[in-house]
């Protein structure tokens, strides 16, 4: 392989990204819900470049039975990245970081599940980055929430998750492979849009006070975009047509998609 070159500039003089975003613009997007027919549940995300599957299986009954929580289901999430995701080929072994991510998705994704419905199960997450492009970690728990609710397990909120960095001193949503190399730092985050409540922060790199706070609301007002999009993939599923001689509904997201158990907090 050549060696990578370093680009000239993260952003031009006229304040543009590499790949020509605005510093608060995402990626485009597109999300698709019930993608893999053998799974309880499945989404997918192109965001750029990455390409993310997602699957669900489950509630079942769970293996090893020494990991059997009595009180709710336990939530096994597994991160993998293809070998052939990234330019240098990865090991066919799962790595380090991968194991880390998983835990990170995991912990992200339980402040919005009702597990308690399931007590000695387990609900079984697997991610697969087809192709790797930078943000992985939060296009996969985007990914990995709309399978959970095509699966239909009980949900307060979808799940949105979105990265803000730094580079060439200034912050950037969403960020690309090039912006996560060369930039100063990046903030992965994702959040309960109903409540505000934050499920992940995470910090690389350094950041001011000032910076960091400014960073983590360019986060929450991309996670509510994204939330929007997710709530567009999952009505695109389950939403019927009233042309189609059904019932009309209404805007909201519990009543859109009742049969799925998925309950917004008000």
């Amino acid at each position: 392989m050549s060696p990578e070159i370093k680009p000239d500039f993260l952003i031009s003089p006229e304040g543009l990204r590499v790949d020509g975003r605005r510093p608060d613009e995402l990626r485009p997007i597109e999300l698709k819900v019930g993608v893999l027919k053998q799974a309880d549940g499945s989404a997918s995300i192109r965001q750029g470049k990455t390409y993310i599957l997602a699957a669900v299986y489950g509630p079942r009954e769970l293996h090893p039975r020494h990991l059997t929580l009595n009180d709710r289901a336990y939530l096994r999430v597994e991160y993998r990245m293809a070998t052939f995701s990234v330019p240098d080929r990865k090991r066919p072994a799962p790595s380090r970081r991968e194991k880390e991510i998983s835990m990170v998705i995991a912990n992200a994704l339980k402040p919005a599940l009702f597990l308690e419905e399931y007590p000695k199960a387990v609900v079984d997450v697997f991610i697969q980055v087809i192709q790797a492009d930078g943000g992985t970690r939060c296009a996969a728990i985007n990914a990995a929430s709309l399978a959970l609710a095509d699966a239909g397990i009980p949900m307060k909120s979808l799940v949105p998750a979105v990265a803000v960095g730094k580079a060439d001193g200034q912050l950037l949503v969403d960020l690309g492979d090039e912006e996560d190399k060369y930039g100063q730092g990046d903030v992965p985050m994702a959040i309960l849009p109903q409540t505000g409540e934050i499920t992940l922060l995470q910090q690389d790199g350094f950041f001011t006070r000032e910076e960091l706070i400014e960073a983590m609301q360019m986060g929450i007002n991309s996670c509510k975009y994204l939330h929007e999009l997710q709530k567009d993939a999952l009505k695109r599923v389950y939403v019927r047509n009233p042309e189609d001689g059904e019932d009309d509904f209404d805007d909201d997201l519990e009543a859109d998609l009742g049969e799925s158990e998925i309950m917004e907090d008000e």
